[in-house]
């Protein structure tokens, strides 16, 4: 028998061609008994190895091939946790040592963590077989004899694969220094890929990692195709001279333990006096007094409940840490917002995490945790984007950086990227391949192929013969990581050193990131602390502030949520910049649905989502919400659950609510019911908890027949349904910015301009809709502009620092100079500050010092014809046109003061007979136009009829106007959609409600003519 001992997965990095799943698949396959893994510098598939390991039957050894100083291998395996916590430790250490260069180690670093770890001299590249290839006998000896010394017994000669040139010699060099050295041999097979066949994807790989193109020779690409996981008799065939060494493979896997407890709670205790669980009940009923008032039987029997079970699953410590971040917020003044399903917890809003009141609501705090589930807790947390970070520098300075990190992600390849990299190994042009890769939609790099057949403006490729391998290789890449990225948001906080569970290495900005991802840091006993950043809360913060300079008795907090002239504004559709309600599916919604309350605003986060749209949802929703459809209910029991959502199962939590009333399941069986629902893979499952939920359905008092019809209905939509405690969190500052919108305009388009870009929309656009709104944006003045977009009365002034190539360094000049009083001039300006004369003619272009002279052009000539500081007088030319200074304003700023690309084109659209977006209004519903705009965001989202739906926005002078492109169509001029920043669109206006829209028959481009041209160079 022979157990392999040296393997690497993907998480090698470009140096392992199969995924971890068939590399366990094929060891079982061939009867294998154990199996190590030991990727470079790394050991980020750790945690799936041991599951996919034990799965199947197989011990897995935890291990890794490390660097040495020097460019050396050596395979480390952990003989039990001991081990593998050195084996972090030295990982860890070879990374932040070596920050921004190849992770390595000394022997001395070997030598302190040495402790509970076997070691094999490594590969070809190990620093004693590299010797002997080199003819250093010497060398080799005295590295054997240093090795044997520091762990005895437990070092081994590891013998490479004799595929190679020479390697049938140094295995007979390596065999002769064991027999000298009385040092045992093991026989390694150096695995990277699981069969044969995959040897051409672990080539490519080689040329991605080493930069080279398939044609081209490198030391570092494989010479043949043997590095596959081969079967005990292969490999006593290969090593039939060394018994000994197959035997040693045995003996090594029978001392090596499996090195990962899993599940364990190894997060920190808060630091406290008293016990944590009494500290948090102590919180939760001064909070419930203060949210409450007097506490009803019903608010005290939820707490005592929800109480009761974060302390049997022992997470009172964690809701503390979460309560200290969020106090830590409020007394630094910065906005945060708790989300997710916590928001279904009655103690997160009591303890200030969440404004969602789960009570009120009726939601259950099961969905979020149950005993049942016994899953860890999850409480996402967002936070003024400016100032994320500060909070979690106060977490990393309260918990000490030895146990706080980021959660990293591994970056895998999708079309895009995949395209770009095997372009490159096939020789394409850089140039050639990013305009391929930017043609494909954000698709997995395997879908490449029938994405042709199925993108009409992708079907000019399909005939390209030359792309045929690319597409291929791109497919056998797809999935595999191609490197490790940091965590948006999650944060880990351990009560023991990180190091001891995870080795840690540095991402940007210094930060300290884990080599495991979300799920495997759960596993391994951990919790997640999300920290987002969410930049509508700056947003707000920036809004509430400017409208508090001028009203002082207002109250973001006591905004009233049954405002009538928000909820008009809603049901006009006019949410361009309104959380989570811009889209334009959400506008749409908005326009057909009338909102009236806030449970219609949190219905309609819900409902605006891919689960929800497949599973038909929407349609049915409208239709009874406006009494169009009676709503029905197949049994009495299920009208106090669905009365809000008129029938439709459109929460998560109704599923558990249904389970309970029908079935008689309890809280946790029926979260429990709902997450294998939603995750079923096969009808014999279905079948299977069927029949478990009729029966108990039977026993709690309703027929058969009933029972069925209900378990069909929830397992209908149990996998499209959303989380009602998410949906109300997000809605309730949903309807808070549509507030901000309608009552302060300038203050929120404002703050909103100042914080691109996020959402859907470009800062043109958004100028637009503040303009439609009465705002009047004031140009950039040199005198009169800051660093932010400035609101006013009913005005918004555009900042200097949204000029191209305005730096912070170049902003703070201008500013400082004008302290000491206005510039009277280009010429003083220029003598005051010192700033690049790029700069200083964006400055020109772009009007801002039209108030000191009107003429950009004679500016201009004036700028380029002084040593910076003594200019000639300006002289008497013609000025740029309106249509010049528009394309200038817009080229170096991203919008404009007034004016739009298409008005300057409306006179020729006008006799063609193409309308404005505002002539549409009075037009009946199926009037055949022509329309014609800049094009936003074409998307294809999921339908539920699973046909593709092209979906876009036209911009025109006088507003926005979505457009529906059907598979017919999309079929016939889909090569426009996603290419051409404007279209010509003539098809059929559909007016639904308020909502209006246009059904494309066809599609022409747009030409812009002179409107792309770039703006001149810096004169001088």
């Amino acid at each position: 028998m022979f157990v392999h001992l040296h393997v690497h997965s993907p998480f090698s990095f470009l140096d392992g061609a199969s995924p971890l799943e068939r590399l366990i698949d094929r060891a079982a396959e061939l009867g294998m008994e154990a199996l190590a893994l030991t990727d470079h510098d790394n050991v980020c598939g750790a945690v799936r190895f041991h599951r996919l390991a034990q799965g199947k039957g197989i011990k897995p050894i935890q291990g890794v091939e490390i660097t040495l100083a020097g460019g050396g291998h050596l395979t480390l395996l952990a003989k039990g946790p001991g081990g593998y916590g050195n084996i972090c430790r030295l990982i860890t250490k070879a990374h932040l040592d070596n920050p921004r260069g190849t992770p390595q180690i000394t022997p001395e670093d070997l030598a302190r963590h040495k402790d509970g770890l076997i070691v094999l001299s490594g590969c070809r590249r190990g620093p004693i077989a590299s010797s002997l290839l080199q003819g250093d006998y010497d060398g080799a000896r005295e590295l054997a004899e240093w090795y044997k010394r520091t762990w005895g017994q437990d070092f081994y000669l590891e013998l490479p694969p004799p595929h190679l040139p020479g390697g049938r010699r140094l295995n007979r060099l390596l065999a002769e220094l064991g027999d000298v050295l009385a040092i045992p041999l093991v026989a390694a097979g150096n695995v990277h890929y699981a069969e044969k066949a995959d040897y051409p994807v672990c080539d490519l790989l080689a040329c991605l990692r080493t930069g080279t193109t398939l044609e081209d020779v490198h030391p570092l690409r494989p010479l043949n195709g043997e590095d596959y996981l081969k079967s005990s008799r292969e490999m006593e065939t290969l090593f039939a001279d060394y018994p000994g060494a197959l035997e040693n493979s045995c003996k090594i896997a029978a001392a090596c333990e499996p090195a990962l407890d899993l599940g364990r709670n190894l997060f920190p205790r808060y630091p406290t006096e008293e016990k944590a669980s009494h500290l948090l009940r102590r919180l939760v009923w001064d909070g419930a007094h203060q949210r409450y008032g007097s506490l009803s039987t019903g608010v005290r029997e939820r707490l005592e409940h929800e109480l009761a079970i974060i302390e049997q699953l022992d997470v009172a410590d964690y809701f503390l840490v979460v309560w200290d971040v969020v106090r830590f917020a409020n007394a630094k003044g910065i906005r945060y917002a708790g989300r997710g399903s916590a928001a279904d917890s009655a103690v997160a809003y009591c303890l200030g995490i969440t404004e969602v009141d789960a009570i009120a609501r009726g939601l259950l705090f099961e969905r979020f945790l149950s005993l049942e589930r016994a899953q860890k807790p999850d409480i996402d947390i967002d936070f003024d984007a400016r100032y994320r970070d500060l909070v979690a520098d106060y977490v990393y300075d309260k918990y000490g950086a030895e146990h706080v990190a980021s959660v990293c992600t591994f970056n895998t390849f999708r079309a895009r990227s995949a395209i770009r990299e095997v372009g490159k190994a096939l020789g394409f042009a850089p140039e050639e391949l990013d305009a391929l890769a930017k043609r494909f939609p954000h698709i997995p790099a395997d879908a490449i192929e029938p994405a042709l057949d199925h993108f009409p403006e992708l079907s000019f490729l399909k005939g390209e013969r030359r792309y045929r391998l690319l597409w291929r290789l791109c497919a056998a890449v797809a999935g595999l990581p191609r490197f490790i990225g940091t965590h948006l948001g999650g944060l880990v906080i351990s009560g023991v050193p990180l190091v001891e569970i995870t080795p840690l290495q540095q991402a940007a900005k210094g930060a300290l990131i884990a080599q495991f991802d979300k799920d495997d840091i759960e596993d391994l006993g951990l919790l997640k602390l999300d920290l987002l950043s969410l930049r509508t809360l700056s947003v707000v913060e920036d809004a509430v502030a400017a409208i508090s300079r001028a009203d002082d008795d207002f109250s973001y907090l006591h905004i009233p949520l049954d405002d009538e002239e928000t909820y008009q504004m809603l049901g006009r559709g006019e949410t361009i910049g309104v959380f989570q309600l811009e889209s334009p599916a959400q506008r749409a919604l908005q326009a057909r649905l009338g909102a009236k309350g806030i449970e219609d605003i949190v219905a309609s986060v819900a409902l605006i989502r891919p689960g929800p749209i497949k599973g038909d949802m929407v349609e049915p929703f409208i239709a009874r919400r406006q009494g169009k459809e009676e709503t029905e209910y197949l049994h009495p029991r299920l009208e106090p659950i669905l009365a809000k959502t008129y029938g439709v199962i459109l929460f998560q939590e109704q599923v558990l609510e249904i389970a309970i009333a029908v079935g008689g399941f309890s809280p946790g069986e029926a979260d429990n019911l709902r997450k294998v629902l939603s995750s079923l893979r096969s009808q014999r499952e279905l079948d299977a908890l069927g029949r478990q939920f009729i029966a108990r359905a039977q026993t709690n008092g309703i027929d058969a027949q009933r029972a069925e019809a209900i378990f069909s209905l929830i397992a209908g939509y149990a996998g499209y349904g959303f989380c009602e405690a998410h949906a109300a969190a997000f809605g309730t500052t949903a309807y808070k910015t549509a507030y901000l919108a309608a009552h302060y305009p300038a203050e929120f388009f404002a703050a909103l301009l100042n914080h691109q870009p996020m959402g859907f929309y470009p800062p043109q656009t958004i100028r637009l809709e503040a303009s439609r709104r009465g705002i009047t944006f004031l140009p950039v003045d040199i005198n009169e502009s800051g660093p932010d977009y400035l609101p006013g009365e009913g005005t918004i002034r555009i900042s200097l620092g949204q000029v191209k190539d305005m730096g912070a360094q170049h902003l703070e000049a201008i500013l400082k100079a004008r302290e000491a009083g206005p510039f009277a001039g280009l010429e003083d300006f220029c003598r005051r500050v010192r700033l690049p004369r790029n700069i200083i003619a964006n400055l020109i272009l772009v009007g801002a010092f039209d108030g000191l002279h009107p003429n950009r052009r004679a500016l201009l000539w004036q700028l380029g014809r002084g040593d910076g500081t003594e200019l000639l007088p300006p002289p008497q030319i013609e000025d740029f046109s309106p249509y010049q200074k528009f394309l200038y304003e817009y080229s170096l700023l991203g919008l404009t003061a007034g004016g739009h690309l298409i008005g300057f084109l409306r006179p020729k659209l006008g006799q063609r007979g193409i309308l404005a977006r505002a002539q549409l209004d009075s037009l009946p519903d199926g009037k055949k136009v022509q329309v014609a705009g800049l094009v936003i965001r074409p998307h294809r989202p999921p339908t539920k009829s699973g046909r593709t739906v092209v979906f876009l926005t036209l911009e025109d002078e006088t507003g926005i106007i979505d457009v529906t492109v059907f598979e017919n169509v999309y079929r016939r001029f889909g090569h426009l959609l996603f290419s051409h920043p404007a279209l010509i669109i003539e098809g059929t206006l559909q007016k639904r409600g308020a909502g209006l829209g246009i059904i494309a028959r066809r599609a022409e481009s747009l030409p812009l003519g002179d409107a792309r041209s770039p703006a001149p160079s810096p004169p001088g």
